[in-house]
């Protein structure tokens, strides 16, 4: 049954917060920094699980490390966008991998996807061959990132 944030009190909020920074906490030490003991700790992460609060764990791995260290964001306009092409795109633009992420924006143009490639000639080439061929796509911007000044992975 999911869980709204009325739902949850200061213990709650305190497990996803410490969970947030550290996924492979043991629940001993998470009860630990908490203040509750071990069980109820336990409890309160499946009902968390079960309740789709938390909705998994995950490696974070480093963009830099395994050369994917240029990011660009791109401005997307589409020709269309009546629901059946908002769609259309939303269903296509999952299945670009180098798209890291896609937002729908209420703005001048339609989405802003943040895009992670190896460096600027293989982004020309996901532009050019996976982002312009996504459906009802008219134009694009894009916005090359410098540096990284707070990013969560």
């Amino acid at each position: 049954m999911p869980i709204d944030r009325a739902e949850l009190d200061r213990f709650d909020h305190a497990i996803l917060r410490e969970l947030s920074m550290d996924g492979r906490i043991s629940a001993t030490e998470l009860g630990r920094r908490i203040g509750l003991s071990k069980s109820p700790t336990q409890a309160r992460m499946k009902r968390l699980e079960d309740g789709g609060v938390i909705t998994g764990y995950r490696a974070n791995l480093d963009p830099i490390r395994m050369g994917q260290a240029h990011v660009a964001f791109v401005e997307v306009r589409l020709s269309d966008t009546r629901e059946a092409a908002l769609q259309a795109f939303n269903k296509a633009v999952l299945a670009v991998p180098e798209v890291e992420q896609a937002h729908m924006i209420a703005s001048r143009f339609d989405y802003l996807l943040k895009v992670r490639t190896t460096d600027i000639q293989d982004y020309r080439r996901v532009l050019a061959e996976r982002i312009s061929a996504l459906p009802h796509v008219a134009s694009t911007s894009t916005y090359v990132a410098m540096e990284a000044v707070k990013e969560l992975f």
